[in-house]
This record gives C-alpha cells, sequence and structure tokens, in this order.
C-alpha cells in the first residue's frame, strides 16, 4: 500500500473482506451459524437477533424455507458489532438505521454523533430541573415535618427576620386567594424563594369584602406591573401552628388571641398566615395535614 491510506469506502469493504477472529480462531466467511451460534459470537441474544432483523437492521444472510431457521455467516459480526456499540451510546431504533443505510464515509457518521450528543445534553439538562424541582418539594416536606415535630402546637413568641416579597392586594372572599397566589407564581415564579404567605390588614372577619394580600417571599427585586415588590418588615409576633383544614383556623385564632389578652400584648397589622404544608404542586392532599402557622406581630 506504501503507506497510501484507503479512502473510506475501500477500508470498509476491506474489513468485510478480512478474515475474522473469534478466540484466537479464524472464522470461515462462508460458513452459516445457527441464530444461536450467531448469538454465542456476538454477545446479542436470540431474541434481540430477531428483533434486528423485524426491523432491517441486521439481516440474517439467509433463511430456510422449510424450517424458517435464520442463518448468518461471519460477514454479519462486524455490522452486529456496530450496532451494538451504537445502541451502547444510546441511538435508537431509527438512528441506527439511518446510519446503516445513509451513511457513506465519516463525515456521515459525525454528523449522526452530533446530534445525538445534542439529544443527550438536552435530556442532562431536563433531568437537572427535574431534579431540582423533585429537591424543593423534598426539602419543603422535610421542613413542614421537622416543623412539626418542633411544634408542641402552643402559642410561642418568636421573632420573624425582614424578607422581600412580591404581593397582590385584594378585596374579596378568602377563598379568592387562590387566585392572587396564582397570578404571582405566573409573574415571579423562577424568584420564588420561600413559602406562600398571606397579609390580613383586618382586624375583625369580614364575608365579602376582606382586605389581604396573597404574598411569596423572593430572592431578588423585580419590577413586575400591577404587583408589589418591597421588605416586609421583621419584629415580634405571636405564632401558632394550626393543623388542619383552612376552615377551622378559628379555633386556632381563638387560642391565640386568648393569650394575647391575657399576656395585655397590642396586634398590629397586618396579620400573617405562612403555608408551611397545604395542596401540592401534584396531589391537593389530605386537609388534615394541612399545615399553617399563624403569626400576629405585636410591639415589643
Amino acid at each position: 500500500m506504501g503507506g497510501k491510506s484507503l479512502p473510506s469506502k475501500v477500508r470498509v469493504k476491506k474489513l468485510l473482506t478480512l478474515p475474522l477472529l473469534e478466540g484466537g480462531k479464524v472464522l470461515d466467511m462462508k460458513t452459516l451459524y445457527s441464530i444461536g451460534e450467531f448469538s454465542q459470537l456476538t454477545g446479542l441474544s436470540v431474541k434481540t437477533l430477531r428483533f434486528y432483523h423485524e426491523k432491517g437492521i441486521l439481516l440474517p444472510s439467509s433463511v430456510d424455507d422449510a424450517s424458517g431457521y435464520r442463518l448468518y455467516d461471519a460477514s454479519k459480526i462486524e455490522k452486529a458489532r456496530v450496532i451494538m456499540r451504537l445502541r451502547a451510546m444510546e441511538f435508537s431504533i431509527e438512528d441506527i438505521t439511518a446510519v446503516l443505510g445513509q451513511c457513506e464515509d465519516e463525515a456521515d457518521i459525525l454528523n449522526f454523533l452530533v446530534r445525538q450528543k445534542d439529544k443527550l445534553q438536552q435530556r442532562i439538562r431536563e433531568d437537572r430541573d427535574i431534579v431540582r424541582s423533585l429537591d424543593e418539594i423534598i426539602a419543603k416536606e422535610k421542613a413542614a415535618q421537622e416543623l412539626l415535630d418542633r411544634s408542641s402546637l402552643s402559642v410561642e413568641e418568636k421573632r420573624v427576620e425582614p424578607m422581600l416579597i412580591a404581593g397582590i392586594r385584594m378585596k374579596g372572599k378568602y377563598s379568592e386567594c387562590g387566585r392572587g397566589f396564582a397570578q404571582l407564581a405566573k409573574a415571579v415564579g423562577r424568584y420564588i424563594s420561600g413559602k406562600a404567605l398571606c397579609l390580613y390588614y383586618d382586624c375583625e372577619y369580614r364575608d365579602d369584602d376582606a382586605d389581604f394580600e396573597p404574598c411569596f417571599p423572593i430572592r431578588k427585586e423585580v419590577a413586575v406591573a400591577g404587583i408589589s415588590i418591597r421588605s416586609l418588615p421583621g419584629g415580634s409576633c405571636l405564632a401558632l401552628i394550626h393543623r388542619g383544614p383552612y376552615d377551622q383556623l378559628g379555633r386556632s385564632y381563638a387560642k391565640i388571641l386568648k393569650q394575647a389578652h391575657e399576656q395585655k400584648r397590642s396586634i398590629t397589622l397586618p396579620t400573617r398566615e405562612l403555608y408551611v404544608k397545604g395542596p401540592g404542586m401534584i396531589f391537593k392532599g389530605n386537609p388534615k395535614n394541612y399545615l399553617t402557622e399563624i403569626q400576629l406581630p405585636v410591639a415589643s
């Protein structure tokens, strides 16, 4: 050959015409092997070989007319190994069919490899997003459980830190706050950094014209039309974890207000409800297990 490289098509043809070695033995290119024997030579199961035959990507050398047995010669071994390598790189059957049927040189194969790499990188990005979402759900559930384990469901005085929030001030029925949370999630969802809360500006219960503000803590100050972005002051508050449906919050409010009156503490508005555990993103959950922290700000 004088040191010159052969054209790609000639190299492929030459490779397929050279004797193949298996276990140190030269395989006879003219010998026909049963599907079971070919399975042993290639490491492909009989079931897989039948599947590849049906898909047209690895055809037997011949099929016995009488018995229907598939027979393979040694020239099919290299093709079988190419298919195995492509499958190991997660090429689909359709892609392999295209590679074997359309690629005439290494440049064509390279294009397929680049596209496969791009698909895998996109899948990795999607998987990372899913893992991140799962981590957030798991962290929230663990935090809710830890809070419940630590809490004796009694009133305590605590200090809350200032936080950056996004809120929508509303007037109407309390049940309409869900609409506000949905609007906030759509507008600032990527910046949310904590659990939902609602601020209440009335010092009494109101049926149809309650003044309240659904909010989310956010990690970055952004400008969004119709949404108030500001720092919510911190300070001392009387807090109580309510476990159960929202329509039973009145009992917990009675308990925390009783203690505030006994201690002659002055409550300042707005009061807060922090939704530690409520309806999930996937399942509504059991309202009996909802956790809501009532926070009544008090003068120091």
